[in-house]
């Protein structure tokens, strides 16, 4: 972090978990920006036309880069890996206890759509889809959902 003039120049990052379509000033999004001096009604509203060809509800990752200046960035992800299985499968929720416990099946092909979303994440671009469907698939085991082939 370095000053210049008395100010400080670093860049604070948020990483929340917004609704699509259903970012709103209230908690949490509205306070965590407000503290930092950012208007979240600018943010909302970018988001949700961002948001707006996604299922609105489903949980998108967006992290928030706040400037010094008050000035704001977001990038938003796919998807947690839970939630899109969960949906694939038809279940609420995971198992109570996984590996002893089956609560949804699913197939290869969920899986592999599963990771062709994830792939265009930042940071995933590099990674082999064969890595991210390993990746999927230990992801479904671990909330008790069976990969049949």
């Amino acid at each position: 972090m370095s000053k210049k003039g008395g100010q400080k120049t670093s860049s604070a990052i948020l990483k929340l978990l917004v609704p699509a379509q259903k970012a709103s000033p209230s908690p949490p999004i509205g306070p965590a920006l407000g503290q930092r001096g950012v208007k979240s009604m600018d943010f909302c509203k970018k988001f949700n036309d961002l948001t707006k060809e996604i299922v609105a509800e489903t949980p998108i990752p967006t992290i928030i880069t706040i400037k010094p200046d008050r000035t704001f960035s977001f990038i938003i992800k796919s998807p947690p890996t839970s939630y899109l299985l969960k949906k694939a499968a038809g279940i609420e929720k995971g198992a109570k206890k996984p590996g002893s416990e089956t609560v949804g099946k699913i197939s290869l092909k969920h899986v592999y759509e599963i990771g062709k979303l994830k792939q265009k994440d930042p940071g995933l671009q590099h990674v082999e889809l064969e890595s991210i469907c390993k990746s999927v698939i230990g992801s479904a085991r671990s909330i008790g959902i069976e990969v049949k082939p």
